[in-house]
């Protein structure tokens, strides 16, 4: 199989489920940006973080490769192979916050993003999540998604700041607390 087809030559692209659209369109913008948070933790699992986070990164990466077929997908699509995005999977980001939250001391101020090499590369992901999500707000305004592509991106961009937390707490280095002046 060829890598390049040509087909997109013109600035359009193919969805999943058929039917091209512009690349400049929101539904490519909101898909895009999630691969580029598949790619930015990729590289931070390249900065070897503790193994425990090595982990559960790949499993973030898993569950972005489903969620950018679902923002490709549109909802009325006839794809019954397309792996939509579910609550089971928000719920397993919930419970993985909690369990970090219960290891590392409460927080009473705003952290500066850094630590280790991974823990910084993280963050980065953490504020590309959030503007995967703005997009994908921007995408359910004009057309129906799946309301978990939502829920996820907002509980993800909550997990990635204490994923990058714990990376640091395992990695014994203390937080740099804002300070205002």
């Amino acid at each position: 199989m060829k890598i390049y087809t040509r087909t997109g030559d013109d600035g359009t692209t193919g969805l999943f489920a058929g039917g091209r659209v512009k690349k400049t369109h929101l539904r490519v913008e909101a898909y895009g940006t999630v691969d580029e948070l598949n790619s930015v933790l990729g590289l931070a699992r390249a900065l070897k973080p503790a193994a425990e986070v090595n982990a559960a990164l790949e499993t973030a990466q898993n569950v972005l490769f489903h969620l950018g077929a679902d923002l490709a997908t549109p909802l009325d699509a006839k794809a019954e192979w397309v792996v939509r995005v579910t609550p089971e999977q928000v719920a397993a980001l919930e419970a993985d916050i909690d369990r970090m939250s219960a290891q590392m001391p409460e927080i009473r101020f705003f952290v500066l993003p850094g630590g280790t090499p991974a823990a910084a590369q993280i963050h980065v992901g953490r504020t590309v999540c959030r503007r995967a999500e703005r997009l994908t707000v921007g995408l359910a305004e004009e057309a129906p998604l799946n309301p978990q592509a939502l829920v996820y991106l907002n509980r993800l961009s909550d997990w990635l700041f204490m994923l990058a937390r714990y990376e640091n707490h395992l990695a014994g280095i203390d937080e740099t607390i804002w300070r205002v002046r």
